[in-house]
């Protein structure tokens, strides 16, 4: 296009040139010849803009993530005259089309339409705009190029996916390590440990307190902990959503495959996360799970609820100390997260951590051990194998 652009301003210059030293009708002629060529293209161009249609759809309206959807747009030409020189430029950030377009340049005759069908991917949860972005267009001499918003855009609402996972790696030596502390505990009276922070009073034995001279609480032997709670970090933690957006969608990612692995497995589970408030949702196996998914698809990530507050709420409720698994999925560790998970894993509960990040400080890492075990999963990592 500047070569072009360079020879029609050298012609122009020589047409000049020639009219100032020989004059005459040829001379005048090719000066205005030259001068109309680049005013005939922007008129042709300005033409094509204001009547040019395009159309574009989706076959549904909520898609799910990773998952192909049937995706086609039109263009056409409704004047007198042909159009050429037209291409398509897609949203590329958060979709992509499994048949590029991007190298494509259509002519259309007077009347005439292209249909393109294919299928888009949606790679991140959440609501965004896909398809076609823009239209490219150039004139019959490629001296210029007008870009050409496209008004109606699809704003996709985009549904998280669900990873079926046939073990979590995290804890496949946990029945194992639950039927040693079962089977280790098996007496015929009440043992006793020390007070941790969040224990109900309701626990507190007593005569050993009073004996020992600190607080002990009860723990009830020969009976196996049942209780499986997950936490679910919905903190924002940037405002660019090229950053957000497949952070957030990493994480509730990780929510549903290991929720969704127990209740394969009809396990009873409880849900926490920071929504305006903590919310608490019971899941009672497989049966109950579509209501669950449709509840965590609508999340809305916000400031309003650190994870650290939602753990240490629930702490305080005391429902924790007798529970038998509590997942943390998380972006970020901290010391008041280690701590509070710290004083879980010294109860005898077994804690796992999963941080949705590309990098830990080693600093906490090495704080990982068998009551606490911690995972570190990259934001665009596979979950399989992995959790």
């Amino acid at each position: 296009m500047k070569v072009r652009r360079c020879l029609l301003a050298g012609l122009w210059i020589l047409s000049l040139t020639a009219i100032s030293f020989y004059g005459g009708a040829v001379s005048y002629g090719f000066f205005f010849g030259v001068t109309m060529i680049p005013v005939s293209s922007l008129i042709y161009l300005f033409c094509v803009y204001f009547r040019f249609k395009i159309y574009q759809e989706t076959e549904k309206k909520s898609l799910v993530c990773g998952q192909p959807t049937p995706y086609l747009f039109i263009l056409k030409n409704e004047d007198y005259f042909a159009y050429t020189g037209i291409s398509v430029r897609m949203h590329s950030s958060f979709s992509y089309a499994e048949d590029t377009f991007e190298n494509v340049e259509y002519e259309l005759l007077p009347g005439d339409k292209t249909v393109c069908e294919t299928k888009i991917v949606c790679k991140y949860r959440g609501e965004y705009e896909i398809g076609v972005r823009e239209v490219v267009m150039t004139d019959f001499f490629r001296l210029f190029l007008f870009r050409y918003a496209v008004s109606g855009q699809i704003k996709a609402v985009v549904l998280p996916k669900i990873v079926q996972l046939e073990e979590l790696k995290s804890i496949a030596d946990l029945p194992m390590l639950v039927q040693r502390d079962a089977t280790g505990s098996r007496e015929p009276d009440i043992l006793v440990r020390d007070y941790v922070e969040g224990d109900s009073l309701k626990q507190v034995h007593w005569k050993a307190t009073a004996r020992e001279q600190k607080l002990k609480v009860r723990v009830m032997t020969g009976k196996e902990n049942q209780g499986i709670f997950v936490f679910c970090d919905t903190r924002r933690y940037s405002e660019d959503m090229k950053e957000f957006l497949p952070l957030e969608n990493k994480i509730l990612e990780t929510f549903l495959a290991v929720s969704y692995y127990f209740a394969g497995t009809d396990k009873e589970f409880d849900a926490y996360y920071g929504q305006n408030g903590i919310v608490k949702k019971h899941v009672e196996g497989i049966n109950s799970f579509d209501e669950f998914y449709h509840t965590v698809s609508e999340i809305r990530f916000g400031n309003e609820e650190s994870p650290r507050s939602v753990l240490e709420h629930v702490m305080g409720q005391g429902i924790l100390w007798g529970s038998n698994l509590v997942f943390c999925i998380l972006h970020e560790l901290s010391a008041a997260i280690m701590d509070a998970t710290e004083r879980l894993a010294a109860s005898g509960v077994i804690v796992v951590i999963y941080v949705i990040a590309d990098q830990v400080p080693k600093e906490y890492m090495k704080q990982g051990s068998t009551r606490r075990r911690i995972v570190v999963i990259p934001v665009e990592a596979e979950l399989e194998g992995r959790l």
